[in-house]
């Protein structure tokens, strides 16, 4: 009984991952930072993918350094361009020395990846300099994950008696958490070809109405001027 305590209470504490999601509004010409604590060797998360509106939550990108186990260490930063322009927005990363990790322009929605170098503050910008009118509506989240062993707030595995269950739960962690991205995905995906085929619904009718109100126009003005040129005039 306390062997099944013990697994359920790892099992929640493991799965728990703090994020916080935003809506924040750009303004032409400015520019929108935020930022965040992360240790050294923490890894914080990408992977771009281009669509046309609301919350996209991608695949999860795996890099050439990442495995299964190191899930549970991702901080993710993703982000969608919701309302605004092109829906499109400049996103840059820099570390806690100023260093631009990564920049991107007319980006419109992602998911980064990449390893904390050091210790600090990491901030991460949003800019609509290019916008000379329109605001950008900007839906961003930050998922922040479990420091790695050896850093100042990891887990003390050797108090906590660390065990290969513990690994195969922090496996399981960070495939349901995967597999939670992907069902969002797909979820969104449907939202947004249902927009699409809405929008192009009532496109189409918007256009056959204005077709018919022209082939009216034209016929009625076609009988005026035939009736008018076989018209005979009278001289009294």
């Amino acid at each position: 009984m306390n062997f099944l305590l013990n697994f359920l209470v790892w099992f929640l504490f493991l799965c728990v991952v703090p994020i916080r999601g935003y809506f924040i509004t750009v303004d032409p010409h400015s520019e929108e930072c935020f930022f965040d604590r992360a240790e050294a060797g923490t890894k914080l998360g990408r992977q771009c993918l281009q669509h046309i509106q609301y919350n996209l939550f991608g695949s999860v990108h795996i890099d050439e350094e990442l495995t299964w186990p190191d899930l549970s260490y991702i901080t993710g930063l993703m982000f969608e361009t919701v309302e605004g322009g092109f829906l499109d927005i400049e996103v840059r990363i820099s570390g806690p020395d100023q260093k631009v990790i990564y920049q991107g322009e007319k980006e419109s929605s992602g998911k980064y990846t990449f390893s904390a170098y050091e210790t600090g503050i990491y901030h991460y910008c949003f800019s609509n300099k290019m916008s000379t009118l329109t605001p950008k509506v900007v839906m961003f989240s930050m998922e922040i994950g479990e420091a790695p062993k050896g850093t100042v707030g990891a887990v003390n595995e050797g108090e906590a008696g660390h065990t290969k269950l513990e690994d195969m739960i922090r496996e399981l962690s960070g495939t349901l958490t995967s597999i939670k991205h992907e069902q969002d995905y797909m979820h969104v995906r449907d939202r947004i070809h249902r927009s699409i085929n809405e929008s192009t619904n009532s496109r189409v009718v918007m256009w056959s109405f204005f077709e018919a109100i022209v082939l009216i126009v034209m016929t009625v003005g076609q009988v005026y001027y035939l009736k008018r040129f076989f018209e005979v005039k009278r001289v009294v």
